[in-house]
């Protein structure tokens, strides 16, 4: 098989090779030539040029006649590059200049077509053949000119008188002629035969504009405007020409830059279809946890209802609480010291265990000054007043000069003898406290609370 393979290429290679040898032999020689078959040559000439797109690419070899009375123009095309003719290739001989000299214009047609066949017998044997409904030979201004001129109108005159007697039988015959001369007139017969065969759509087409045009007609205004506007836009466009331009040549930049983040884009989209794939998958659940929540939401309607409502009520007095709140705000920056030195103390009494020691003071205090037994609780500590508890001697540096009773706390009632006893104590235990008398009412406040005073 390898070696079959090998021998199909070699063949290939060389069937390659072989064509392009002969067109370019061909083309070095000008051996490729086209017989093509013209109703009236006219004023054409031997080496007079040949064009195709109006460049030069070969010239007149010979002129003849064929069996048929037409003229019969052999062509050579020298240049490769527009060889072979194909099918519907076409020639035309026009006029080069104002004294008479002609040149045949050609189209090689395309490649979709077969090239053109070789003549293998008869005149031109050899030369690639272009039949005459391929051609078309103009008449010439300057014949037309003539016309009005004797002694040309006089023959024209014979000619046609002549034609009518020659030609009363072969109509088709001169339409094919006419048409030749001129193949616009064939292109035209194309034309009006596709117009025939759609007469049905062109009547529908009239009847289906009347129905898009009448509503058009009305807004004729509109449409004027808009054209209006886009003659302005089109103004302001042609002013700004040169950023277009820069814009345009600056647009291949932006797609090269723009290169590096569409390939990020396509790896995000490959990694992001499984996760689109999934999440299509919850939208049917996602979809039903919504419609729960319907009802949810046709209830709440109320609740945000009335909680607009409530905020609309407490707007007053939150706005007329704005003096209190500045003077919260003032007394939390005035306490920040304050509030720090209390922290530290309350650190402290956490580190050292204060809380601890305070809560076994009250729990000792308690179980010492209270007891209870099937009577019920019982007091184990009553404070002794007696009548001397209330003498108070007056020292000063050089002795005691005098002494006086107090208030006579025999007097009180129990509770507030007490009371009266726990308060002294109380201040002499303070008074002997440097700076503690902001904290005394405090202290005093907390003696009550462990003895009970007040109840």
């Amino acid at each position: 098989m390898r070696r079959l393979a090998a021998i199909a290429a070699v063949l290939v290679v060389a069937l390659v090779g072989a064509i392009v040898a002969t067109t370019r032999a061909q083309s070095s020689s000008g051996s490729y030539t086209v017989r093509a078959i013209f109703d009236d040559a006219s004023y054409a000439a031997v080496d007079e040029n040949v064009r195709i797109a109006g460049a030069n690419v070969g010239s007149i070899q010979s002129l003849g006649v064929n069996s048929s009375n037409r003229a019969a123009v052999t062509i050579s095309i020298d240049n490769a590059d527009f060889i072979p003719f194909y099918a519907n290739a076409h020639c035309t001989i026009r006029p080069q200049s104002l004294i008479g000299e002609e040149y045949v214009d050609c189209s090689p047609g395309t490649s979709s077509h077969r090239p053109l066949s070789i003549l293998r017998t008869g005149p031109g044997k050899g030369e690639h053949f272009l039949p005459v409904t391929h051609t078309s030979s103009p008449i010439d201004s300057d014949i037309v000119q003539n016309i009005s001129q004797m002694p040309v109108q006089q023959a024209l005159s014979v000619v046609i008188d002549e034609l009518g007697t020659g030609l009363a039988t072969r109509g088709s015959d001169l339409n094919a002629v006419i048409h030749r001369a001129n193949p616009a007139l064939g292109e035209t017969d194309k034309v009006f035969k596709i117009l025939a065969s759609q007469n049905r759509q062109l009547a529908k087409l009239a009847d289906d504009s009347q129905t898009v045009l009448a509503p058009l007609a009305k807004e004729r205004q509109q449409i004027s405007g808009f054209i209006r506007t886009a003659n302005t836009t089109s103004v302001a466009a042609a002013a700004r020409a040169q950023d277009e331009s820069r814009t345009f040549r600056l647009f291949p930049t932006f797609l090269r830059r723009l290169r590096p983040l569409l390939a990020d884009l396509s790896v995000l989209a490959d990694h992001g279809t499984p996760v689109l794939q999934q999440l299509g998958q919850t939208a049917g659940p996602l979809g039903e946890e919504f419609g729960e929540l319907r009802p949810f939401a046709t209830e709440s309607r109320t609740a945000l209802i009335a909680l607009g409502q409530s905020a609309q009520q407490s707007e007053a007095p939150l706005v007329s609480s704005l003096p209190l709140v500045q003077q919260l705000k003032a007394v939390g920056v005035n306490a920040k010291p304050s509030a720090a030195q209390l922290l530290k103390l309350l650190r402290s009494l956490d580190s050292t265990g204060g809380y601890e020691q305070l809560m076994s003071l009250l729990y000792n205090a308690a179980s010492v000054s209270n007891g209870f037994n099937r009577d019920g609780h019982y007091a184990r500590v009553e404070p002794l007043n007696s009548s001397t508890t209330n003498y108070s001697p007056s020292c000063q540096a050089g002795g005691c000069s005098s002494a006086r009773f107090q208030k006579d706390v025999a007097a009180l009632t129990p509770s507030a003898r007490t009371e009266a006893v726990q308060q002294e104590i109380v201040d002499k235990a303070l008074s002997t406290i440097a700076g503690a008398t902001r904290s005394s009412s405090s202290v005093a406040g907390l003696w009550s609370y462990l003895t009970g005073g007040g109840r």
